[in-house]
């Protein structure tokens, strides 16, 4: 038996699916409602100083660039003298609240993962996940780590694409992509670190990689919503958690073979 094929007859649709429902439910439990405040505050805190430090040198920094751009120099000019508003006047803004925004976002949703993912664990265990054993290790350390190398891609890859936003289409895929991103791989790690294995952890990243994207897609797509990000960092951190938590607690039911097997590949 090929270690890495699910030998469960749920398709990824399926899957996901469970996951969300399961997440929903567990939303409307007071101890979940009252997790949201803390990346909730930390997401306008590190909006208002990100605002506060950046917002008028990044302003000035733009209408410098844009300055230089002859097309946009001219278009700005005539707009002015014809008695319109100025352009780079409106596109500054625009351009500075997306690179602010995002980035108190992606602060928030670390938070989450970092301190709000081990209330969420811990109570979806109890409730949902009652036998099964913790084995992770230096789950803190691997959480932060993760966090934060991921944070950083997410904010310098927002930064570099932002220019391709003009190409059409791309202003929707890439946003939905960068936040995928940041969904996938910082709640993956997280949903999993306190109570698998090392080869565990290998095993639910090898056989459900599109699983874990798909989550991030979905969440990616809900974070398009503004309301939605009121709840999104610890709704999603309850979407993984589900999904990691039971799909580990279906491997371990599987041949007591699997994890060994594991090991000899990782040696091989």
């Amino acid at each position: 038996m090929d270690v890495y094929s699910s030998t469960y007859s749920e398709n990824i649709i399926q899957r996901v699916g469970i996951a969300l429902k399961r997440a929903a439910l567990s939303q409307l439990h007071p101890k979940m409602l009252a997790a949201l405040l803390l990346p909730l505050l930390i997401a306008l805190a590190g909006a208002f100083v990100l605002v506060w430090l950046f917002w008028t040198p990044l302003s000035n920094w733009l209408l410098v660039v844009l300055g230089d751009v002859g097309l946009i120099e001219r278009a700005d000019q005539w707009m002015i003298d014809v008695g319109l508003f100025s352009l780079k006047a409106y596109i500054v803004p625009i351009v500075v609240a997306l690179i602010v925004f995002p980035s108190s976002g992606v602060l928030g949703l670390i938070i989450a993962a970092v301190f709000v993912m081990p209330i969420v664990l811990q109570h979806i265990q109890k409730r949902s996940y009652p036998q099964l054993r913790r084995a992770g290790e230096n789950s803190t350390v691997l959480s932060a780590t993760n966090a934060c190398w991921v944070g950083l891609c997410f904010v310098i890859g927002w930064l570099v694409t932002l220019p391709f936003w003009l190409v059409p289409f791309l202003g929707v895929l890439l946003p939905v992509f960068w936040w995928a991103y940041a969904f996938t791989k910082i709640l993956r790690i997280d949903s999993m670190v306190e109570h698998a294995t090392k080869n565990e952890r290998m095993v639910l990243r090898k056989r459900y990689r599109r699983d874990y994207w798909a989550l991030g897609i979905v969440m990616a797509l809900l974070s398009l919503l503004p309301p939605a990000w009121l709840i999104m960092p610890v709704f999603s951190a309850l979407v993984f958690g589900h999904f990691s938590l039971r799909q580990l607690e279906l491997i371990r039911s599987e041949i007591p073979a699997v994890v060994p097997h594991v090991e000899l590949i990782e040696k091989d």
